[in-house]
């Protein structure tokens, strides 16, 4: 049958890919590439990078940009079919992968490669350094059995990721509340009731339809006046995919949390390594465990104070104002958002319309030109997954084709929750080869609804400028090897670095001016207005940072601390985390980690501290822009030149350095959050 994954000739032709094409089409290329790789081995006398490395990369793009739409797929318009499909799929390419790793006869030919083709530049030879790396890491120096043994735990680990992952969206998906009489969301803004009301009408359902995905829930837990309901949404949202809550132990990822830190770490000494979090740190700026646990606590005994001062603040507000004796955790954000309203006359709702999504889009793209010299063109016609989706094309000042991307920025049905950056290809240029880097970004906004534009929180702005920043580190790349262009071989706690970049820009004056303006009337943001949203900017920043902080170590002591007679630990590790660093405690009901995809089936596992260390670096970054002016040129280029454009291709310290003159320190990062050194 004809198969539009193969057939594809540049951009996916979405529309016509079906949940039938994709097993087909994956055999084909994997048959395809196993025959093809083997005959270059047999064939090739003398390799060197022209007639051996390039031709393999050749291959890995072309099963990269097949797997991409598919996996793509599988997060933004998610089916039985198609995630059936995709999860046929993953132990063949697991398999795959772990056949290239252990392959002698290919891991020698790398080798003489790196020892003997005089011509290679600096770039491949990062490459071949990156891959030699990644051969040990695959375990091609281990006996057969304990190589079998390496293959059989990859591929189950695959499954049980990808299963995680389906508990997570399957129960967000199964929860929903219908309200009757509006009476009964009563401090809810009129954003949300509209949301709500439109959710029911999608759904046939007459009322108000209030979900676990982010733009339902947060609003409840933030405005709603009524503790029953709050308590309500909070527990079905803190129960997802657990043994608790309204759907308990019916997507129940308790046992697949356990396996995975079993077969992590029974992976990681196979390799030589004492557990999974020395393994992770094979690949990052960090060098050793105790450097990261050093990193952590350091932050941590900064911040509890103050985070313990402001809990005390909110518990005497919410007594004094409110007459609350015992502050749920429900009951934070509620009291919280009182108590900013109460101090700062602020509120999230009175920035919205001042950031509608038709403005915030084209004015983020002002500042990105403003700092690169890049224009940015919206193309039409491109086929899509969903009829929300838009694309645009990044242009250089000469009109060369930067990049590419597609926005989907709504929240919706059968959807993954969170915001995040995809590669759809990535850059490639050889003398055959002219590949521009494409991107997906991906939101969960709150979609227009009641005849107005979509109403973005300066958090949602924030989170879409964070987005971007990784967005531009794919498309912006000017390496020409996939393996180290754009994100591609970037250590991954220095990877948030471009990212958390960009949300500075948020806050400052220079920048909203060129797109924060009222949806109705085009007024700019008043001065009063502006001065509020600083001066509340780091309202209750201590508590916000040990919360982050409480992640990151639950993370890295579930695998670093991992011992296979005692299991994982996971809510006891959890609690003796808490006892040091936390300043709210949950229900015992609580179960977050039944639901933390971060770790469990994305690519943290022992590296959630990444946000936090380079927050370090965009903090420390983005201060030279303080010093120099947010949008001056020269700095705007440096940034580019030595950090965006470079990708991979050398490592995140050396590059760092190379834009900022030296080593980053931690002092930036504590101003920015008020946080006292």
């Amino acid at each position: 049958m004809s198969n539009p994954l193969l057939e594809q000739d540049g951009l996916p032709a979405f529309s016509q890919i079906g949940s039938e094409h994709v097993e087909p089409a994956i055999d084909y290329l994997l048959d395809n590439n196993r025959r093809r790789i083997a005959d270059l081995l047999e064939q090739t006398e003398h390799p060197n990078w022209r007639n051996l490395i390039e031709p393999i990369e050749l291959l890995e793009d072309r099963l990269e940009r097949v797997w991409s739409p598919v996996s793509h797929m599988n997060s933004v318009v998610n089916s039985d079919a198609l995630r059936d499909a995709y999860n046929a799929c993953l132990p063949k390419l697991s398999d795959y992968g772990t056949e290239m790793g252990q392959n002698e006869r290919l891991f020698a030919a790398y080798q003489a490669v790196a020892a003997d083709d005089a011509s290679l530049d600096s770039v491949q030879r990062k490459v071949l350094d990156n891959a030699l790396r990644d051969f040990h890491l695959s375990g091609v120096d281990l006996p057969a059995e304990d190589k079998a043994r390496y293959k059989a735990i990859s591929q189950e680990l695959s499954k049980l990721t990808s299963k995680y992952s389906d508990n997570v969206l399957d129960a967000t998906n199964a929860w929903s509340k219908r309200i009757d009489d509006v009476s009964d969301l009563a401090g809810l803004p009129q954003s949300a009731l509209d949301l709500a009301r439109h959710t029911a009408e999608q759904r046939d359902e007459s009322g108000w339809l209030l979900t676990l995905d982010y733009p339902s829930f947060f609003p409840v837990m933030t405005y709603a006046d009524d503790a029953g309901l709050r308590r309500e949404v909070y527990e079905a949202y803190q129960t997802r995919a657990s043994d608790q809550g309204p759907h308990a132990s019916r997507f129940d990822n308790g046992e697949h949390m356990e396996r995975i830190l079993a077969l992590r770490h029974e992976q990681a000494c196979l390799l030589g390594f004492a557990n999974y979090a020395e393994r992770s740190l094979a690949r990052k700026m960090a060098r050793s465990a105790d450097e990261v646990l050093q990193f952590l606590h350091d932050l941590a005994a900064r911040s509890k104070p103050q985070a313990e001062r402001e809990l005390a603040e909110l518990r005497d507000f919410a007594a004094e104002h409110y007459d609350v004796e015992r502050l749920e955790p429900w009951d934070v954000a509620y009291y919280s958002e009182k108590l900013r309203q109460h101090r700062y006359s602020i509120t999230q709702e009175e920035v919205k319309p001042y950031f509608p999504e038709d403005r915030v889009v084209p004015g983020m793209f002002e500042v990105v030109g403003r700092l690169y010299g890049v224009t940015f063109h919206a193309v039409e016609g491109v086929d899509a997954w969903h009829p929300d989706v838009r694309f645009y094309e990044i242009r250089d000042r000469n009109g060369g084709l930067r990049g590419q991307f597609y926005f989907d920025l709504y929240a919706r049905r059968n959807k993954r929750g969170g915001a995040w950056m995809d590669d759809c290809q990535t850059r490639m240029q050889t003398e055959r080869v002219d590949q521009v880097p494409v991107a997906y970004m991906t939101c969960n906004f709150t979609p227009p609804v009641g005849g107005k534009p979509a109403l973005l929180t300066h958090d949602e702005v924030e989170t879409l400028f964070h987005e971007f920043g990784h967005g531009l580190h794919h498309m912006l790349t000017k390496v020409d090897y996939p393996a180290v262009a754009g994100i591609n071989g970037v250590a991954w706690d220095a990877v948030e670095l471009p990212s958390q970049f960009m949300e500075n820009f948020c806050w400052e004056r220079e920048v909203l001016d060129l797109f924060a303006a009222h949806y109705e009337t085009g007024e700019k943001i008043p001065d009063d207005l502006y001065e509020r949203m600083r001066a509340a900017k780091n309202f209750q920043s201590g508590m916000m940072m040990v919360r982050q902080l409480e992640f990151a170590l639950f993370d890295f002591r579930i695998h670093l601390e991992y011992d296979p007679e005692k299991g994982g630990r996971i809510y006891e590790i959890l609690d003796q985390v808490r006892d040091e660093v936390a300043v709210i405690r949950p229900p015992t009901w609580n179960r977050f980690a039944h639901a933390f995809s971060h770790i469990f089936a994305g690519g943290y596992a022992a590296g959630y501290y990444s946000y936090k260390w380079a927050e370090v670096l965009s903090a420390d970054a983005f201060s030279l822009f303080e010093e120099n002016g947010v949008f001056d040129q020269a700095t705007g280029q440096s940034f580019l030149q030595n950090i965006l454009e470079k990708g991979g291709s050398k490592d995140a310290m050396e590059l760092f350095v190379a834009f900022r003159g030296r080593e980053p320190t931690i002092d930036a990062l504590l101003r920015h959050t008020g946080i006292a050194a």
